[in-house]
């Protein structure tokens, strides 16, 4: 195979190709903080629309109208921008091409970061340091940290390694292999609307309606095929050496009876198969802004949760990822058959 075969190879699964490399350099590099990265201009774009169209004296009909007007600009703005820059480079040259795509789908990975940031907690804790663990998880948490104990922070911990397994790694991961990198970043930009606007306050309950509904939408599919390839996960990491504090029975036991107890249709799915496979009991009642917002617990307490299972969390998000793109790499050899 001469090197213009390798090329019109390459460029025939440019998705797959770009969908592998993200992924390994995800792993390599993470989320250095002085490399530009789109969220973070997703985020400002939000901030700057909300605070001009959000307007506390309109009506309910006119903020929820504001909101969606808010959804169509940035999600356009999020398939447009990346695909006309795909666009242009590829017109340049068939290796910038493949470069460019590979870093926006390598940005659309969140594994070591999700990671990298957890893992600072669970270190935290086992030093005894209950101000860093609180700090650390404060960075990942949208909850009050400051009145949470030990087992509250790595409760915290790993209930967001739960859910973001989805919502930082599978989620995008689907959209890359269907629609390739400019679906992936339009996921990144639904999932950062509900991050920030998704709130069911008073400033954001009309508002961020739209960006709601549609994060749900979004993550309807993926989260269930998360929770399937984390169940998957905790069977393979159950076989190993040394990891029998993984129970893939009662994984599936906790899904099927809890992955519905949460007010999002999505969140549990995950949180469920986390809570089973490590024997845990997670949710409950959650303080955010001084104010209760009362849960159902997910999972049974067969045991206190301990720093350690932040680390077997992460685990599972691992095994999950790489369950999640070799299904990624299957659909992708199936469409371009």
């Amino acid at each position: 195979m001469n090197d213009f075969q390798v090329m019109d190879f390459l460029l025939s699964h440019h998705v797959l190709f770009s969908l592998l490399a993200g992924f390994f350099l995800d792993c390599l590099l993470g989320d250095p903080h002085f490399f530009p990265h789109p969220v973070r201009l997703m985020g400002a774009l939000i901030s700057f629309f909300e605070k001009k169209l959000n307007k506390s004296s309109d009506s309910a009909g006119k903020q929820r109208f504001k909101g969606l007007l808010l959804v169509i600009i940035l999600v356009s703005a999020s398939f447009l921008l990346p695909f006309g820059i795909l666009f242009v480079s590829r017109f340049l040259h068939p290796l910038l091409f493949l470069t460019v795509e590979s870093i926006f789908c390598y940005q659309c990975i969140a594994a070591r970061s999700l990671c990298c940031e957890s893992m600072k907690v669970c270190k935290a804790l086992k030093i005894c340091d209950l101000f860093a663990a609180r700090k650390a998880v404060s960075m990942i948490v949208g909850r009050d940290t400051e009145i949470l104990d030990e087992k509250g922070v790595a409760r915290a911990a790993v209930e967001t390694v739960a859910e973001s397994t989805n919502d930082g790694v599978v989620a995008p991961i689907f959209f890359m292999a269907i629609f390739g990198a400019s679906g992936a970043m339009v996921y990144k930009a639904i999932n950062t609307m509900d991050s920030m606007i998704a709130y069911k306050n008073e400033r954001y309950i009309n508002f961020g309606f739209c960006a709601a509904k549609l994060d749900d939408m979004a993550n309807f599919i993926p989260a269930r095929l998360a929770a399937l390839f984390m169940i998957f996960s905790t069977f393979i990491l159950s076989l190993l050496p040394g990891k029998k504090s993984f129970d893939p029975k009662n994984a599936i036991r906790i899904f099927l009876r809890d992955r519905l107890k949460h007010a999002s249709p999505n969140s549990a799915q995950t949180e469920s198969v986390m809570a089973g496979a490590l024997s845990l009991q997670l949710a409950g009642d959650t303080v955010y802004g001084g104010k209760v917002e009362r849960k159902e617990f997910i999972g049974d307490k067969r045991r206190e949760i301990e720093a350690g299972d932040i680390f077997r969390a992460n685990l599972l998000m691992y095994g999950t990822t790489i369950i999640s793109v070799a299904a990624a790499a299957f659909i992708r050899i199936m469409l371009s058959a």
